[in-house]
């Protein structure tokens, strides 16, 4: 472009100079000469620029550590939630309306402990009535048992006097079928003591229901009632959770078969405080490989549980099998 220019000039220069009757007359070869002149510099090659400059550095070849050793695989990272194993949602036993709430959430719990009461006034009063039907009941069981002692002493009286002719067979038999008549109340009777006491266990229990206790030493997770709520059977009211023991469940692929067993000690770290480090001891692992996954399910105890809680999730670095 530069050479262009400076023809482009020389021409201009050129034509200010000649005579103006001689532009007249020569104007179109003039313009002829232009024209080659201008596409003679155009057509020429130029050195291309920065053709004096070094050629440029080459990048590094992809292969260039090939002597050195390859990089050992990054260690495995499995996840898992923290559980324990006792855990579960109390449900009623039996329709009711609740009339006493003992607990709220977050609350640490004996074994046993009572955390709700149902209004258990007319399961109360059905109980007093059976207790005293059977308390009846017995008294009459007595009186027949004593009855049938009677019957007994009369029939071996009459039964002796039968024998020394002081009294008719008529006489003996009577005894003999009154004391076997008394002997079938007695056991009627029994059996009707027996029914009694059975209907009085069943109201007892019914009035067990009516107390909602903790199955195990925990903490109140949640609470789901209040007073005065009515609620039927089998409806959750708490759901209660164990503290401890703290365990982690994880899955591994299945080339961890046989290196990972039980009393394998890991290390555990969570997502909250990844720089804190937790001692874990493998408890179980699976026998079998799950085909879906290709993987075993392990389950390690935690050893120390300072800042854990259930429903937490875990990582465990594990090295990757060679």
């Amino acid at each position: 472009m530069g050479q262009v220019v400076v023809v482009g000039r020389v021409v201009t220069f050129a034509l200010d100079f000649m005579e103006p009757a001689m532009q007249k007359s020569s104007g179109l070869a003039l313009a002829i000469l232009s024209v080659t002149i201008l596409w003679t510099a155009c057509s020429s090659n130029p050195t291309p620029a920065g053709a004096a400059e070094p050629a440029a550095a080459k990048p590094a070849s992809a292969t260039a550590n090939a002597g050195q050793g390859v990089a050992p695989a990054a260690d495995f990272i499995a996840s898992g939630p923290i559980v324990v194993e006792n855990q579960v949602e109390l449900g009623a036993q039996r329709d009711g309306v609740v009339a006493e709430v003992l607990v709220e959430t977050g609350k640490s719990v004996e074994k046993g402990q009572l955390l709700a009461r149902l209004d258990d006034r007319q399961l109360t009063a059905d109980r007093d009535a059976a207790a005293a039907k059977l308390r009846s009941m017995e008294a009459d069981l007595k009186n027949w048992e004593a009855g049938a002692s009677v019957a007994r002493a009369e029939r071996d009286r009459a039964e002796e006097m039968w024998k020394a002719n002081i009294i008719a067979k008529q006489q003996e038999e009577k005894a003999k079928y009154q004391y076997d008549a008394t002997e079938f109340e007695v056991e009627r009777q029994r059996e009707d003591v027996k029914y009694a006491q059975e209907t009085l266990r069943s109201l007892d229990l019914e009035l067990e229901k009516t107390r909602i206790t903790a199955p195990f030493e925990g903490v109140v997770a949640r609470r789901y009632v209040r007073v005065g709520q009515e609620v039927t059977k089998n409806e959750h009211l708490f759901w209660i959770s164990a503290v401890a023991p703290l365990r982690v469940k994880f899955a591994l692929p299945e080339s961890y078969l046989g290196r990972v067993q039980k009393g394998t000690e890991l290390m555990v770290v969570t997502s909250s405080n990844p720089s804190e480090l937790h001692q874990a001891r493998v408890v179980l692992v699976s026998p079998v490989v799950d085909p879906s996954s290709d993987t075993i399910d392990v389950t390690a105890e935690l050893q120390e549980t300072s800042g854990l809680r259930p429903g937490m999730t875990a990582n465990i670095r594990l090295r990757n099998p060679q």
